[in-house]
């Protein structure tokens, strides 16, 4: 589980909520026109924009922002150079149903038991790597998509709550209604983009990054072994995707 994510959207709505509760009614905050403008405006236009797969692939995608599992830099490289070692004393068939942290690497593993060259081990995960961050590109952009639409909508609602409001000018009654329209639907849009959908498709393109980069190292380590690399020049080789403080204690510690 991402808490930050969580606790980030989770701060807001409350911080959000508090200052209705703490005012008025929070019923005053709540219009179905409004919300069928904004809400339901907003999904049918960037439906409109991607393919339905597309669409309803992006909140599946989602759930990225919330959770998402994958392994330490560190302790993957350190997964890695032991399945080197392996390979080195036993050759690849002694990893052979071997079990691993990431579906990514158990691929690659299965192409290095069934005997694979290294360039096309590199050429088959250099395909699936692109279409793993195709599919979170997809998601991202949706979640973009929606962050533009959103507060556009809601100025449309405010438009249509005050073309009411001053075509009914001489019914008192009708005013206060149609101010409610013109000024929640632009709160809604600007919640909507600013409070879900940016964060979320800033995360999965977080997210993306980060997978496309243990991938990488997946790959390296792989064509690696299978070039039969020494399991030494292996860990030194991908420490290089190390964060720069973790490289430094790294050579720290070897040096001692």
């Amino acid at each position: 589980m991402d808490f930050a994510t969580l606790i980030g959207l989770a701060g807001a709505i409350i911080l959000i909520a508090s200052a209705v509760i703490l005012g008025v009614s929070p019923l005053v905050f709540i219009n179905p026109a409004s919300l069928l403008i904004v809400v339901g405006g907003t999904l049918l236009v960037v439906l409109a924009k991607f393919s339905i797969a597309q669409f309803f692939g992006a909140f599946k995608a989602a759930a990225r922002a919330f959770k998402f599992k994958l392994p330490e830099t560190q302790a993957s490289i350190e997964e890695l150079v032991e399945i080197a070692n392996v390979a080195r004393k036993e050759g690849v068939l002694g990893l052979e149903g071997r079990e691993v942290s990431s579906p990514f690497l158990g691929q690659g593993i299965q192409m290095l038991v069934d005997g694979q060259g290294g360039n096309t081990i590199k050429q088959l995960l250099s395909k699936e790597r692109l279409m793993t961050l195709e599919h979170n590109r997809s998601g991202a952009k949706v979640f973009t998509a929606m962050a533009d639409v959103a507060p556009a909508m809601g100025m449309i609602g405010t438009l249509i709550g005050l073309v009411q409001m001053l075509s009914n000018m001489e019914d008192p009654k009708s005013i206060g209604p149609a101010m409610a329209v013109a000024l929640l639907t632009t709160l809604y849009g600007a919640m909507i983009a600013t409070m879900i959908a940016t964060p979320i498709a800033d995360k999965l393109s977080l997210r993306m990054t980060e997978e496309a980069r243990m991938q990488s190292l997946y790959t390296d380590a792989l064509v690696a072994i299978q070039e039969g690399t020494n399991p030494r020049i292996i860990e030194q080789m991908l420490s290089s995707y190390l964060p720069p403080k973790e490289r430094e204690k790294l050579v720290e510690a070897e040096g001692t």
